[in-house]
């Protein structure tokens, strides 16, 4: 991926160092499990906060890192160009969202939130979250490294944000108290996995600016799989619950990526009217 000395995006709000109050103690792996399992692709943290402990208070490599900032702004800076194109082309306008970073805690409109909770979309304030401790976690303990693994998760929480827009947020959020639980978790599913479509979708429009090749699609991919619900059951429980997945396989969110990718047609992102996820 092509990134260095291209556009960088003015709407970073650089966070670190602002730590907000401590929210409890360290996180270990289980704890990482549980942020990716809740909220790495999309999820609420207000959900969960007060059960998780904050992240460490020392810096992560990649915090340290003058270029991981630079980096982000690129992505983001993208990600604008992308889909204020293919909003445009609809007759819609994009309203560009800003990305927060963010080191141990921060507050936002959806709640106080530690580093446990993972990067996240806030639909309250249509702010992406992300601490670059994350990344770290990415790459040293679920083994999906490189620069593009991490622009995906960029481009997946942007994906959130092209829902929030288009009022989809909306409509599942609205079901929450109207259906069993195991029913929302199949609303989640779907809005996860047209999250995942809309980073492939946001890909295939990036391949020329950002020179994008076939490693920079394994990286994406390795994320992809790392992070499926029933392949971080088995690490978490030893088995796999289908009825409780909030996200979607590591089949269906690579799937519904390269449907993406290889397409560039926000229509064909239709999760919720899909027959087979």
């Amino acid at each position: 991926m092509r990134w260095k000395g291209r556009r960088q995006s003015d709407n970073i709000d650089d966070r670190r160092g602002m730590r907000g109050p401590a929210i409890g103690g360290g996180i270990g792996v289980a704890g990482v499990l549980i942020y990716i399992v809740v909220s790495l692709l999309g999820g609420n943290p207000a959900d969960i906060v007060g059960q998780l402990g904050s992240s460490s208070q020392s810096q992560s490599q990649a915090d340290l890192d003058p270029e991981a900032k630079e980096f982000v702004s690129v992505v983001l800076a993208d990600t604008e160009d992308v889909w204020t194109k293919l909003f445009r082309e609809k007759g819609k306008s994009y309203v560009r969202p800003k990305l927060v970073l963010f080191s141990g805690s921060v507050s936002s409109a959806c709640g106080m939130a530690s580093s446990a909770v993972g990067p996240f979309y806030c639909a309250e304030d249509s702010h992406v979250y992300i601490d670059f401790a994350f990344y770290e976690e990415l790459k040293s303990k679920f083994g999906a490294p490189g620069d593009f693994a991490q622009a995906y998760v960029i481009a997946h929480e942007i994906g959130h944000h092209v829902q929030n827009l288009l009022g989809t947020t909306d409509q599942v959020h609205s079901q929450r108290n109207r259906v069993s639980e195991s029913q929302y978790n199949k609303l989640s599913v779907r809005l996860e996995l047209q999250a995942d479509f809309f980073a492939g979708v946001w890909a295939h429009h990036a391949k020329e600016m950002a020179n994008l090749d076939e490693g920079d699609l394994r990286e994406a991919i390795g994320a992809a799989n790392a992070i499926g619900d029933d392949t971080l059951q088995k690490k978490m429980q030893g088995h796999v619950v289908p009825d409780s997945f909030t996200h979607g396989s590591s089949e269906q969110r690579m799937r519904w990526f390269l449907k993406g990718w290889q397409s560039g047609d926000m229509a064909k992102g239709d999760t919720f009217s899909a027959s087979r996820l």
